[in-house]
């Protein structure tokens, strides 16, 4: 869905919350192979037994792939990635853990290198079924500010 916001209708405070998906073994063996981290805490169920987990966990970077890929169903086109901040893995997931994605917007500033732009940082939270914070990032936004009236 595209939907076109310049810098000045963000508000601070405004939040959305993605649809859910939930994490299969499937995912644990097409991340590992895209990355090389085939880490036993990842792949070798009998290992992660012994582990304070008790089971497999998924990759950080798994979640964090999937919890973003998540919100890229609001494109909008006056705005880029500039990349994110403050990334945690707070708590694990496991395989059949259902996540969604909490988008917040939390600030806004001046560009300090372009004009015609602004910052917005969208607190980015992924979320499990029991409505526990998993992961965590600060994502920035560079966002066109509305041109002005002709």
């Amino acid at each position: 869905m595209e939907q076109l916001k310049y810098f000045e209708d963000y508000v601070i405070g405004e939040m959305r919350v993605t649809s859910g998906r939930t994490i299969t073994e499937t995912d644990f063996v097409v991340h590992a192979g895209h990355t090389g981290d085939f880490f036993p805490h990842h792949m070798d169920a009998e290992f992660a037994k012994s582990t304070a987990f008790g089971q497999r966990i998924a990759h950080g970077t798994m979640v964090f792939a999937i919890g973003v890929g998540l919100t890229a169903s609001v494109i909008n086109p006056a705005a880029f990635s500039y990349g994110y901040d403050r990334l945690r893995f707070i708590r694990p997931v496991f395989i059949g853990d259902t996540i969604h994605t909490r988008v917040t917007i939390h600030a806004k500033d001046d560009d300090p290198k372009r004009a015609g732009v602004g910052r917005v940082v969208e607190r980015t939270e992924v979320v499990n079924q029991k409505d526990e914070v998993v992961l965590a990032a600060d994502h920035i936004h560079i966002v066109e500010r509305r041109p002005p009236a002709a």
